[in-house]
């Protein structure tokens, strides 16, 4: 899933980049308030982590914009002054959750995950297409109980398009959701991790169909039921 990390503490980004980065997501990252709401007027992210103190725009202003745009795209705010006016003023403008700094870096990637499932109108940890099932604690993918040996990009393609079973998606929102700013993923190249997402799907009673004109899509495969 693709996301906008919104920080503008090198440090802090510095460390949190790589966390979210190994857990399979796109990330993008933005230390200024302008370009953060540029970003988030033209990408198609899945969510929005959001410091709240940013040079030249606050994380509060970033947030009543998106909204008023009629984004809503679940946003996790940042913010050493995690005080009780705070909260309820981010909530109020539309944030999804807050975590205070400093904060645990497992209790954000929880939220992070939590948040994620709330923006693909899943609310339990586990997602599943017949045998397949991903598990968004461990984020893996297995099937009957058997881990699957994925690359993250492998992992990303295939998560979108379990979230997204049943339903055709294309070339270009795919590369969209797995890929961040700085990467450019081409139509070969995509070709080439369904085709070896298929290869490891193989006997698993999933399969992902290419529809011309209109993607992949990846469903249950009936006649090996």
């Amino acid at each position: 899933m693709r996301i906008l990390l919104v920080e503008d503490n090198p440090e802090l980004a510095s460390w949190l980049i790589p966390v979210l980065s190994s857990a399979g997501h796109a990330l993008d990252h933005a230390s200024d308030g302008i370009i953060a709401n540029q970003l988030l007027e033209s990408e198609p992210y899945m969510l929005a982590i959001l410091d709240v103190g940013l040079p030249r725009m606050d994380g509060f202003e970033i947030l009543r914009r998106l909204r008023r745009r009629g984004s809503r795209i679940p946003v996790l705010m940042l913010t050493a002054q995690c005080g009780v006016d705070d909260r309820i003023g981010g909530l109020d403008l539309g944030a999804d959750d807050y975590l205070g700094k400093p904060f645990d870096v497992d209790e954000l990637k929880a939220r992070v995950r939590a948040l994620l499932r709330r923006g693909q109108g899943q609310t339990g940890g586990r997602v599943q297409c017949g045998r397949l099932q991903f598990d968004a604690a461990s984020r893996s993918h297995s099937v009957d109980g058997t881990v699957l040996a994925l690359t993250p990009r492998e992992m990303a393609v295939l998560e979108v398009l379990l979230y997204r079973q049943g339903r055709p998606v294309t070339k270009d929102a795919l590369a969209e959701q797995v890929a961040g700013l700085c990467e450019d993923i081409s139509a070969d190249a995509m070709e080439v991790y369904v085709h070896r997402l298929r290869k490891k799907l193989a006997g698993s009673g999933v399969r992902i169909q290419t529809l011309r004109g209109l993607g992949y899509l990846l469903d249950e495969d009936v006649a090996a039921i």
